[in-house]
């Protein structure tokens, strides 16, 4: 018997799956606990044409991500920091930071997705990665200087 999950279910596939199981099964088990409908062609038709409108609306984000990171490659970006008389910063350059900069010029990247390999703490030029969608990042140059 043919079903479409709708939920997903371990072993068997993902939410909006359509698959082959045992009739008992499904019946008893899948449409039972509200995890699975009967496949019917109007279903089945819907369900691949979301899951088509889905996949263009990733393939859209990630071509929009690639331009961004592409207009980002190499930018500069320029952070005013609290320091003492010897350069040294109070603290540390944090990702929060760096974001609110980068929303300020015009990105829109969350902390989560900027990445710094060391810690940044004293005035100077530094490279940082910003990963802007799955398997799409860029590198920009960070210029932190004194307040």
């Amino acid at each position: 018997m043919k079903v479409l999950l709708l939920k997903d279910v371990k072993a068997q596939g993902k939410e909006g799956d359509i698959i082959e199981v045992n009739d008992g099964y499904a019946k008893n088990f899948l449409i039972k606990k509200g995890l699975a409908a009967p496949a019917s062609s109007k279903l089945i038709n819907e369900t691949e044409q979301k899951n088509a409108a889905l996949a263009r609306k990733k393939e859209l984000e990630k071509i929009d991500a690639q331009k961004m990171a592409d207009r980002m490659s190499g930018s500069v970006v320029k952070l005013a920091m609290s320091c003492g008389e010897n350069g040294k910063m109070f603290g540390s350059v944090t990702t929060k930071e760096i974001s609110e900069t980068l929303h300020e010029n015009g990105y829109d990247i969350e902390k989560k997705k900027i990445i710094i390999k060391t810690p940044i703490k004293t005035l100077g030029t530094y490279d940082v990665e910003v990963k802007v969608y799955a398997n799409i990042s860029t590198n920009i140059s960070l210029i932190v200087h004194k307040k």
